[in-house]
């Protein structure tokens, strides 16, 4: 049932899109040729060429979408995951179309009418699947389009899916109950029991109740696996593996082939990777050097602000931990008064710190005090975004308490980061502060840097935990 009803799913997507397709196409001829916001050209083709182009844009789009996996099951898949693929789809559409035309010498064809559409078209997609989004999971919030499933193995893994789907009931997954061996029979969590014994699979799968089985193991366990599998496939039921050691390995494993045995890396570095390297480095001095002349008058007006109230330098440098451990003089605008380098090095700034001056409340608050670091980005210190760095007392204390503290040492620091626009400043908790670190680090992309400068703009200045 659940299949037949996925199949429909995927044939209404298809005609939808085509359907979207098409009003994007035609609403963008309109904006160009009617709607009198742009000077008509005497020279522009008729619409009935405009539409015979159509035959095949709507079948290659939709070859697009299927290749950016747009009708995959969006049961766990992200809006925004969902719309960048659309971007991207558009996005080579667009190149493909202007390439089309270039080669075929159709300079009549209007490009503005073009980039119009690959705009339009866009916003229409992510607007028609939001709201498709919207209706199943409301149906699925009210128990209908269900998917079936029962877990294998009760572990850290079994509960932590558990919660996930208790979490998400517009997922529409009904977990029937678990199979386990390493607890008795009745065992509860959040109201999924223990139904029986591993082996009970055996009865279980020949009735054909079941949409999926997800094996989740315990690490004592695993010896269990290539029987349970195979039982799982004989039956035809979808089989999902959700690994008891996720505080191991990451969501996004780098794995490699070794002629045909599979090597799961610890720790997938995107940043590692040469051409990700430079590219990182490159918008990291073009966006410094932007930065350094858009905030001049600001570092300016500061510099003057600290210079008439506070006796002492302007800049205050101190040693932080960075790429690769290797120590470096981060630069701030000095926010406190002059003081012996030991009793600076004696620990955080607290509330209503005495050492903090009245300019230095308001920069620090406002992280007008940072902006120097600016030169710390072009020398090569820093990144505009990563982890931030901390004192060398802070790192030998960290490391003893913190799994995989020092990970974030394997890229730059940054000026800001994933953990700081999420909330994470000052005195917060240094585990979330790693864990969203963590994600930065194995899920490095330049898009989701411009993500995090843009969200910086609007929540990361201000920092309500700068004292």
């Amino acid at each position: 049932m659940i299949k037949e009803n996925q199949n429909f799913l995927n044939r209404m997507h298809v005609v939808l899109d085509a359907f979207v397709i098409v009003i994007a196409y035609v609403l963008s001829w309109y904006l160009r040729f009617r709607s009198g916001i742009f000077e008509m050209d005497p020279w522009y083709l008729s619409l009935q060429v405009y539409m015979s182009v159509l035959i095949f844009i709507v079948p290659g789009y939709l070859l697009l979408y299927y290749i950016f996996q747009l009708y995959t099951p969006k049961r766990v898949k992200g809006r925004r995951l969902e719309a960048w693929n659309i971007l991207q789809a558009n996005t080579i559409g667009f190149l493909v179309f202007i390439l089309v035309l270039y080669f075929k010498h159709q300079t009549d064809f209007s490009r503005t009418m073009i980039f119009i559409f690959y705009c339009m078209n866009i916003f229409l997609e992510v607007l028609e699947r939001n709201l498709i989004r919207m209706v199943l999971r409301k149906i699925r919030s009210q128990g209908f389009n269900q998917k079936h499933i029962l877990l294998i193995g009760y572990s850290r893994a079994a509960e932590q899916y558990i919660d996930r789907i208790l979490l998400n009931p517009d997922w529409g997954y009904s977990i029937r109950g678990i199979l386990a061996d390493n607890v008795p029979r009745g065992t509860e969590y959040k109201g999924i029991r223990v139904l029986g014994r591993i082996d009970n699979l055996e009865i279980v799968l020949p009735e054909n109740k079941l949409d999926e089985i997800v094996i989740t193991l315990g690490l004592a366990e695993y010896h269990k696996l290539e029987k349970i599998v195979k039982m799982c496939e004989k039956s035809g039921v979808h089989t999902k593996f959700i690994p008891d050691y996720n505080n191991v390995i990451p969501t996004k494993p780098y794995t490699e082939d070794i002629q045909g045995l599979p090597v799961i890396n610890i720790r997938r570095v995107p940043l590692n990777d040469p051409l990700n390297k430079w590219m990182k480095r490159g918008v990291d001095i073009f966006g410094a050097f932007v930065a350094i002349i858009l905030f001049s008058p600001v570092m300016a007006a500061t510099a003057i602000m600290i210079k008439k109230t506070s006796p002492g330098p302007l800049i205050f440098s101190q040693e932080r931990v960075g790429l690769q451990n290797k120590p470096f003089k981060m630069y701030k605008f000095r926010s406190m008064i002059v003081q012996d380098e030991k009793k600076e090095k004696k620990g955080w700034t607290t509330k209503d710190d005495p050492r903090v001056t009245t300019v230095g409340r308001f920069i620090r608050k406002t992280s007008i005090d940072e902006l120097p670091q600016l030169f710390n980005v072009l020398r090569g210190d820093m990144s505009l975004v990563g982890p931030r760095p901390e004192r060398p007392q802070f790192v030998e204390k960290f490391k003893e308490e913190i799994p995989r503290y020092m990970i974030k040492h394997q890229v730059r620091p940054g000026l800001t980061g994933w953990a700081q626009v999420n909330g994470y400043r000052g005195d917060t908790s240094i585990k979330k502060r790693i864990e969203h670190d963590l994600y930065y680090i194995e899920n490095w992309t330049l898009g989701f840097d411009f993500k995090i400068i843009f969200l910086t703009f609007f929540k990361g200045f201000i920092n309500k935990n700068a004292y």
